[in-house]
């Protein structure tokens, strides 16, 4: 009921994690990131508590595939999830358990990793991955990207719900985590429309945290 991308950008070192389901507000439970050490996903039958864990390892020094092995192998029921990570470096790495739901399947690449359950076929995360490894610029373009090309290859078996996007860079909180948590109509698309609203806003967001004197106005009104 799920289909998700986690990906690192060699260029700015940004990391990010986008994702879509069938399921209400699926990137509130299922995606994570933290600047500097990694993105992952934790999907299918969720146990969001995967997430932190994978991220806390990967903070310690452990590889995106040595993250996954260690929190699978003390998991409970990991034959039912499905975890996908990238690390800073860009490695990345997959577990998908025996009891991922219908048609499930999984492709990464170096600074990426696609999986997905409930699927129409197995040849959407390759498509998720081929559009990453083929795309250039921001991160979140890129992202957006991959998830349409995976509705354009299938998707789900069953119409897409909810969508999140979730980026990571050089400071402590996300410098964008975006949710569209139910629609009737595609979410992926809703969830571009707020990313082109949000981008070229983004950084002036970061330096309103980090410098408020030197911040543009926020054009609103009431703002002088």
């Amino acid at each position: 009921m799920t289909f998700s991308i986690v990906a690192c950008c060699s260029r700015t070192g940004m990391l990010g994690v986008a994702i879509s389901s069938s399921s209400p507000a699926v990137a509130a439970r299922c995606s994570f990131a933290q600047a500097g050490v990694g993105a992952v996903a934790s999907q299918n039958v969720t146990d969001p508590s995967l997430g932190p864990r994978a991220l806390e390892l990967m903070a310690r020094g452990a590889t995106a595939a040595e993250a996954v092995a260690i929190v699978m192998r003390a998991a409970a029921y990991g034959e039912y999830r499905q975890v996908l990570a990238v690390d800073a470096q860009g490695l990345s790495a997959i577990h998908s358990g025996s009891k991922a739901l219908g048609i499930w399947a999984e492709a990464r690449a170096q600074n990426v990793a696609c999986g997905g359950n409930l699927l129409a076929n197995d040849q959407v995360p390759k498509a998720m991955v081929d559009s990453f490894v083929a795309s250039e610029g921001d991160l979140g373009d890129r992202l957006i990207a991959a998830m349409r090309a995976a509705i354009k290859a299938g998707g789900e078996a069953g119409p897409v719900r909810s969508s999140g996007m979730k980026l990571v860079r050089d400071v402590s909180w996300p410098v964008a985590d975006l949710r569209c948590d139910w629609t009737e109509n595609c979410p992926i698309e809703q969830l571009a429309h707020l990313w082109e609203i949000y981008r070229p806003q983004l950084e002036s967001y970061v330096t309103r945290a980090i410098n408020p004197s030197g911040a543009p106005s926020f054009g609103v009104p009431g703002d002088k």
